[in-house]
């Protein structure tokens, strides 16, 4: 979908900095993609420290399976 919005040069500045990508358009899909997918991320940790999550496991299951790679 194309749409036109005003947007502050330093904020375009920021934008490009940020994502590293030079065009106007590439860098502002992938710093909504990347704000939104950084919500999403919050909501869900959000859900399941408050317990509305019907993720079981906690942090010693997680260690136990020991499938996460060390660095």
């Amino acid at each position: 979908m194309r749409i036109t919005v005003e947007l502050d040069e330093k904020d375009i500045a920021s934008v490009h900095r940020a994502t590293g990508i030079r065009k106007r358009s590439p860098a502002v899909r992938k710093a909504i993609a990347d704000y939104v997918k950084d919500l999403e991320k919050k909501r869900f940790i959000r859900c399941v420290m408050d317990g509305k999550s019907d993720y079981a496991l906690n942090n010693e299951d997680l260690e136990a399976r020991d499938t996460h790679d060390a660095d």
